[in-house]
């Protein structure tokens, strides 16, 4: 069966081709090596996205500053085209992965055992967006309109699902148009009425062209899961103390990022090749910083949110109803 590719895969590399001011055009995986007064180190690594990008900061601030050698970890950053993030995890791959909830429900219909321990990303970071002087008033308005998204896969596709969803809408009921990460292009020459695209970006790329628009999170209308630590369910039980000690370093490095945003791009720098706008960055960096804060405690995992994603994605036959959606999640760890 075909797994499509990782949505945060898919989230930094539509960013990536949007902005390649800011990034190189690929890398492989990124390692650092740590010290630590510890006698034990433990190597663990993650699974990103395709290509270093800023926001990932929490995780590169949580490595520059020594958050995790402070915690006994040696952790290797590995960015990749992974189609089936988390199951190449529970095959040995990677220790942990960064994946949306979409995801990690579909693998567990799939008997794959892995849990959330901590969503970084608090608010699902799409956004449907139309001109300032658009007929488009509301997501209920979609109907008959061209809406333009980069194709019928990842966060984008599942968003554009969400709204029509709680607007008792189809796809029937639009002009879908795959349209690649050209979204900015498409709105500014009138080729689709809408786009489907990331809160964090999309806007911000407009608005330095001076282009007014309106803009709807789907995180307002229906609750979505988003990127997370994922980790397989053995090495909960065999390592928890590693998977607590990760966690807890993680979101130490994505307070100082959220706290101290000019000083995360320095410290970021390293690891992300090609970065040379440093102010465009800036800007992305900071309209992320709310995503990632929501309404909450940092990481934290929210049981109705988990819930109202399964209802959604059952009702789309994107999987199959889930007997016990908790055992996905946990809050364990960010305490």
């Amino acid at each position: 069966m075909f797994r499509r590719p990782s949505s945060f895969s898919l989230l930094v590399f539509g960013l990536w081709l949007l902005s390649i001011s800011l990034l190189a055009s690929g890398c492989g995986g990124s390692t650092t090596t740590t010290t630590t007064s510890s006698n034990r180190v433990q190597q663990v690594s993650i699974g990103l996205g395709y290509i270093p990008d800023i926001q990932f900061a929490p995780f590169y601030v949580a490595q520059s500053k020594g958050y995790y050698s402070e915690s006994g970890l040696n952790v290797t950053f590995h960015h990749g085209i992974v189609p089936d993030l988390i199951g190449s995890m529970v095959a040995g791959k990677n220790t942990f992965v960064m994946a949306g909830g979409d995801e990690l429900l579909t693998a567990r219909n799939e008997h794959i055992q892995a849990k959330n321990v901590a969503t970084i990303f608090q608010k699902y970071p799409i956004s449907l967006i139309v001109p300032a002087d658009s007929p488009i008033k509301s997501p209920a308005d979609l109907k008959g309109h061209t809406v333009g998204i980069p194709g019928p896969y990842g966060s984008s596709y599942t968003a554009l699902q969400a709204f029509l969803y709680k607007e008792h809408l189809s796809l029937s009921d639009i002009k879908l148009q795959s349209i690649g990460f050209t979204q900015v292009a498409a709105l500014l020459t009138h080729r689709v009425d809408a786009i489907i695209g990331y809160s964090n970006n999309e806007p911000l790329q407009l608005a330095r062209r001076n282009v007014q628009v309106r803009t709807f999170a789907v995180s307002d209308y229906q609750p979505l899961i988003s990127e997370g630590i994922i980790v397989p369910e053995t090495t909960l039980q065999e390592q928890p103390q590693v998977v607590h000690e990760f966690v807890q370093a993680t979101l130490k490095g994505l307070q100082y990022v959220i706290d101290h945003p000019e000083d995360a791009i320095t410290l970021s720098k390293p690891y992300v090749p090609g970065m040379t706008n440093t102010q465009q960055t800036l800007e992305i960096l900071k309209a992320t910083i709310p995503i990632w804060q929501g309404n909450g405690t940092l990481g934290t995992n929210d049981e109705v949110a988990w819930q109202a994603m399964e209802q959604f994605m059952v009702a789309q036959k994107m999987i199959r109803p889930i007997q016990k959606v908790s055992d996905a999640y946990t809050n364990q760890y960010i305490k």
